[in-house]
């Protein structure tokens, strides 16, 4: 900052502008303007050429809403070089409620953005899926659904309710991951709930006629009424052993 400190606005209101370019710079342009004269008043990391004295072409400043906020933005601007910021003014005003000083904090969206790419590139992919690989693993089918329900309706596993587990449990019932054996397990500790919880929506979802598809649960009978897994035909009955013959009574005495 390269300007006359005698001025009661500077020495109000350039600590807060230092704090604002001490903390954002470099990548953060702070400027004071005098709103009266319009013309910067003072200038921290600045962008360009600009100095203390030079126009600050701000417009009207009496056709703002008095009853607006005084703070503006962010807004995009655009510098010659092609960088692209992101802006925020605020109405400095005195004690009778004029406008004494305008604050513009312009911060370079560049090193933000070039950021944002770097992260977003790592370890993206770039291929697509071998699906010969992955069309036996239930569990990536089970992720997905599950995974795909969170995604698309923005809560956490731990904020799904009961009305979000039941349309889990549909959409894996129709995907066949409840016809496998010990799949119950596997989706419990995925949605983060115990077996008995799954067990007893699984019950729910039986009641409700049509509501999924007729997969059914391994080990359990369909959700929709017909057979899940086939059960172990029954062991044949032993033939019953013939009856053993009677023993002979003792022989009978003659009549007296």
């Amino acid at each position: 900052m390269t300007s006359e400190t005698t001025d009661p606005r500077l020495r109000a209101w350039a600590p807060v502008c230092q704090a604002v370019a001490l903390l954002l710079g470099p990548y953060a342009e702070v400027v004071l303007h005098d709103a009266a004269r319009d013309e910067v008043l003072a200038i921290w990391n600045p962008m360009g050429a600009r100095g203390p004295g030079d126009p600050s072409l701000l417009g009207e400043l009496d056709a703002l809403d008095q009853a607006a906020p005084d703070v503006y933005g962010p807004y995009p601007k655009l510098l010659p070089d092609g960088r692209r910021l992101s802006s925020v003014s605020a109405v400095l005003r005195d004690e009778d409620g004029r406008p004494a000083a305008v604050l513009c904090v312009n911060l370079d969206r560049g090193p933000l953005e070039h950021a944002a790419a770097l992260l977003a590139a790592f370890a993206a992919p770039t291929a697509p899926r071998p699906e010969p690989l992955f069309e036996q693993d239930w569990t990536e089918r089970m992720n997905e659904v599950i995974g795909g329900y969170a995604r698309a309706h923005g809560r956490p596993l731990q904020r799904l309710g009961r009305e979000d587990r039941l349309a889990v449990l549909r959409e894996l019932d129709r995907a066949g991951v409840l016809a496998v054996r010990r799949a119950v397990p596997a989706v419990a500790r995925a949605l983060e709930v115990s077996r008995s919880t799954v067990y007893t929506l699984l019950a729910e979802l039986r009641e409700t006629p049509g509501a999924v598809g007729a997969a059914g649960v391994a080990g359990t009978p369909g959700l929709s009424g017909s057979p899940g897994a086939p059960e172990a035909p029954e062991a044949p009955e032993a033939p019953e052993a013939p009856d053993a013959p009677e023993a002979p009574g003792p022989p009978a005495l003659p009549a007296d």
